[in-house]
């Protein structure tokens, strides 16, 4: 059997669920008699990434210090390299000290019941310089129209640190069984698959034939073994396809257009940061973290609006230092059928093409198109994956 990829930052993983029946049982009583406090979903998707060993070697939820630090400098205070905060952020800590046991309540599920046993080891409040530095450092933009800005600065502003024993994995393994898997889990699959070189592609959209062909061709450069498709789970912004969805249409696409045994379909429980550049180095972090030795990044991976430029999430990958990730990244770049080959391409890769020479359209086009009954041009999307997308939008008019 291969040797896998280390994880981040330490030999083995170390994932922050309660695995022990009793003790988790144990746990679940004990957090009936504590203090408690109701998370924001944000904070309650780090707890479960956390739980599931995706933000491995980390043992819960940094301080102001490692905070700013990872803003500044992307390490925390003790020179681990981090790309983004891991905050658990709330209105209020009334009848909360230093030292005490909380039990944390999920947001994300009727009755809020308790996801979590944090120990909190400090209570501290982030200044209005303080939160304009997050913002601006990790999501590049102060614009409060900036749905990761939005969704940042909406949590509250008291800080709450120290280590977490996570109870469940909130509504992710309930609503999505055949779809969540935790690092431990996807790491143990490589393993069993005997799989060692490994590509990642990360998705929050239905995959087309551009995403399909990028997959393949990422695996062929690299003479790959292995794909996981990792999709996110979490919370998305308005007009986003849901997970469930999104699911269906990828599962149909591997089924039919992937050679047996050759690709996992995945997903994760995570809202979306929408911090392009930053959040491409997360996604690398915990790609590593469950067993991927290549992640796919293509244009504006992470973004969102105009906010980014085309590659600045390729880019900052040379920025960080060489010994900071062991994962390597694919660099993407347009994916387009196109009508000269008669196959899609990287658009950079074809030179001698015209705009007119490759099948392309955007977004609100295509969702105008499945919203009618009106499948895509076969060289943009596969009938059978269409066929899911176009019952979704017409159901929405229903």
């Amino acid at each position: 059997m291969p040797d896998l990829i280390a994880p981040h930052g330490s030999d083995t993983i170390n994932p922050l669920f309660v695995a022990d029946p009793a003790q988790n049982a144990a746990l679940a009583t004990e957090a009936e008699t504590l203090p408690s406090v109701v998370m924001s979903s944000a904070g309650a998707a780090n707890a479960v990434m956390l739980a599931g060993g995706y933000f491995n070697p980390l043992k819960g939820f940094m301080d102001r210090a490692d905070a700013l630090s990872v803003a500044e400098n992307m390490t925390t205070a003790g020179g681990l390299f981090w790309p983004t905060p891991v905050l658990n952020l709330v209105a209020e800590a009334r009848g909360i000290a230093p030292g005490s046991r909380i039990a944390l309540k999920d947001p994300n599920v009727a009755g809020e019941p308790v996801l979590g046993v944090m120990e909190v080891t400090a209570i501290e409040t982030f200044s209005d310089d303080d939160m304009a530095l997050l913002t601006q450092q990790v999501y590049g933009t102060m614009d409060a129209e900036h749905p990761g800005v939005a969704a940042f600065n909406a949590q509250g502003r008291v800080c709450l640190s120290g280590p977490v024993q996570v109870l469940n994995f909130s509504y992710f393994k309930t609503e999505f069984p055949g779809t969540f898997r935790t690092a431990v889990e996807i790491r143990d699959a490589i393993a069993r698959n005997g799989w060692s070189k490994v590509v990642a592609f990360q998705t929050r959209n239905p995959m087309h034939r551009a995403h399909e062909e990028l997959c393949h061709l990422a695996m062929d450069r690299l003479g790959a073994d292995g794909l996981v498709i990792h999709m996110l789970l979490g919370k998305l912004k308005p007009g986003d396809i849901p997970a469930d969805v999104r699911d269906a249409a990828i599962r149909k696409m591997v089924e039919l257009y992937f050679p047996p045994d050759s690709a996992m379909v995945t997903g994760y429980g995570f809202d979306m940061l929408y911090a392009g550049p930053r959040e491409a180095l997360l996604h690398a972090v915990f790609r590593q973290n469950m067993g991927a030795t290549h992640l796919i990044v293509g244009r504006d991976h992470a973004g969102v609006g105009d906010y980014y430029g085309a590659f600045d999430a390729q880019t900052i990958f040379n920025d960080i230092p060489e010994d900071a990730l062991k994962i390597k990244i694919f660099e993407a770049d347009h994916t387009a059928y196109s009508k000269k080959l008669h196959k899609v391409v990287m658009m950079r890769e074809a030179p001698d093409h015209t705009k007119e020479d490759f099948v392309i359209l955007s977004g609100t086009r295509v969702r105008e198109m499945l919203g009618r009954g009106e499948a895509p041009p076969k060289e943009f999307s596969r009938p059978e994956v269409a066929q899911i997308l176009m019952d979704y939008y017409q159901g929405l008019d229903g």
